[in-house]
């Protein structure tokens, strides 16, 4: 979206206990997490933190958050409810944890991700009956947009019914037939597996 040249620079999440858990990446965001942007020199960790960085660190370029300041903590909210809200229920570790530590299966981690995600994808479906228009926040592509794509892949993976989320789903396809999107989509990347990989 915002025209930038960039590396990228895979992380496989389970090749070898994951590479997020080496001590190089470690060092990079001790977290363990992805992804993590490196720029001058200076890394930085958390999807919507580096989306902000982003914006302010080239003001020059499509802007992913709207400058006026309501819209702008609006599309922020949407953005919290997916990313500190929602997200880590289907995170790795907390299904692996989930697994050992609890002894649950294929079905009962979906249960569990279908659960909380219920919850999340309702609050943003009747956050969007406001606001909604072509995109989650008018007719311009924001943050809320790019988090919302990943989320509803997410969403697929365990099989949640989508189709009771009108509004986010059709944002999701309109989304989903661009082509800054289809560049970015998880299916659609060097390091994706072949068994999910996009013709």
């Amino acid at each position: 979206m915002k025209s930038l040249t960039y590396e990228y620079r895979p992380v496989h999440l389970l090749e070898g206990g994951g590479q997020q858990n080496k001590a190089d990446y470690r060092e990079l965001n001790p977290m363990g997490g992805v992804p993590t942007l490196i720029h001058d020199g200076k890394t930085i960790a958390q999807s919507l933190v580096i989306l902000e960085y982003l914006d302010d660190a080239f003001p020059d370029s499509y802007q992913l958050f709207p400058k006026q300041t309501f819209l702008k903590a609006q599309v922020k909210q949407f953005c919290e409810i997916i990313n500190a809200d929602m997200h880590a229920f289907a995170n790795l570790k907390v299904l692996q944890y989930l697994e050992k530590k609890h002894g649950y299966n294929t079905q009962d981690k979906e249960a569990w991700v279908k659960h909380w995600f219920q919850q999340g994808f309702s609050s943003l479906e009747k956050i969007l009956q406001n606001s909604a228009k072509e995109f989650c926040f008018g007719s311009q592509v924001t943050a809320a947009d790019i988090l919302l794509v990943p989320f509803v892949t997410t969403a697929e993976r365990f099989h949640l019914d989508l189709s009771v989320y009108p509004i986010l789903s059709r944002i999701h396809k309109t989304c989903c037939d661009r082509t800054e999107f289809i560049k970015a989509h998880p299916f659609n990347q060097i390091d994706t597996p072949p068994e999910l990989k996009r013709s």
